[in-house]
C-alpha cells in the first residue's frame, strides 16, 4: 500500500528516534471506557493516552464506499471497516475526528518513539506469527490489512495500516502502520483514491 515509507518520527535529523526507559510515561493509569456512535448505535472502547483520547478499536460505521475485507462481515466485526480518504475523513462520529499527521506523531512520541511504538500499541492477540504486542496504553491496534479499488484485498493478520488527515500531496495522504514482525510505527503515503485502510478516530 505504501508509495513511499519510513519510520514516523517527529524530527527530520533521524528516522528511528529512541527514548529511554525511564523517560517513558507509565501506562498503569490507561483504562477504557465506552461510548455509543448515535448513527447506528454501535459501542467503542476509548482510552486516554496521554492528553489525547483515541477510539482502542477500529471505526466500524458503514460509510457509503467503505467496504469489509474480503466483504466479508466477521472481518468488520474483528477489524472495522477499511475506508478511502475522502470518505475517512468525514466518517468519524460527532466529537471525534480523522487524527492529523502531527496527531499521530504525538502519539507515538508520547509512547516512547516511533522505534519500539509499534509494540506497546498493538494488541497482545491477533497479530500474524506471534507478532503480537505488548498493548501497554489500551489501544489495542489489529492488523486490519487492506483493500484496492479493483475489490483485490492484502495483509490481514499481519499488517495494520491506518489513515491521517494530512495529505502529502494533491494525489497522496500519510498514514501510519505497524507490521507484525517488528517493533516500529512506520510513516508512509499513499493513493488517497485507490486505497483502503482502517481509521482510528481521535476525540475533538
Amino acid at each position: 500500500v505504501s508509495s513511499s515509507s519510513t519510520v514516523a518520527s517527529s524530527s527530520s535529523s533521524s528516522s528511528t528516534p529512541s527514548s529511554s526507559s525511564s523517560s517513558t510515561p507509565s501506562s498503569s493509569s490507561s483504562i477504557k471506557d465506552s461510548f455509543t456512535d448515535t448513527r447506528d448505535e454501535q459501542t467503542y472502547e476509548y482510552v486516554t493516552i496521554g492528553t489525547q483520547t483515541w477510539m482502542a478499536e477500529n471505526l466500524n460505521y458503514n460509510a457509503s464506499g467503505s467496504k469489509c475485507y474480503d466483504n466479508s462481515t466477521a472481518n468488520c466485526t474483528t477489524y472495522g471497516r477499511l475506508y478511502d480518504w475522502a470518505t475517512a475523513t468525514t466518517a468519524c462520529p460527532a466529537g471525534w475526528h480523522l487524527p492529523s499527521d502531527a496527531e499521530w506523531t504525538k502519539l507515538t512520541d508520547y509512547v516512547g518513539g516511533s522505534s519500539t511504538a509499534g509494540t506497546k500499541l498493538k494488541a497482545s492477540s491477533g497479530w500474524y506469527n506471534s507478532g503480537n504486542g505488548i498493548d501497554d496504553y489500551g489501544f489495542s491496534g489489529l492488523p486490519g490489512g487492506y483493500g484496492i479499488s479493483d475489490g483485490s484485498f492484502n495483509d490481514v493478520g499481519g499488517y495494520g495500516y491506518w489513515w491521517s488527515a494530512t495529505e502529502n500531496n494533491a494525489s497522496n495522504a500519510y498514514y501510519r502502520y505497524i507490521i507484525y514482525y517488528n517493533e516500529n510505527v512506520y510513516r508512509g503515503y499513499s493513493d488517497k483514491d485507490n486505497y483502503l485502510i482502517s481509521v482510528r478516530c481521535l476525540r475533538d
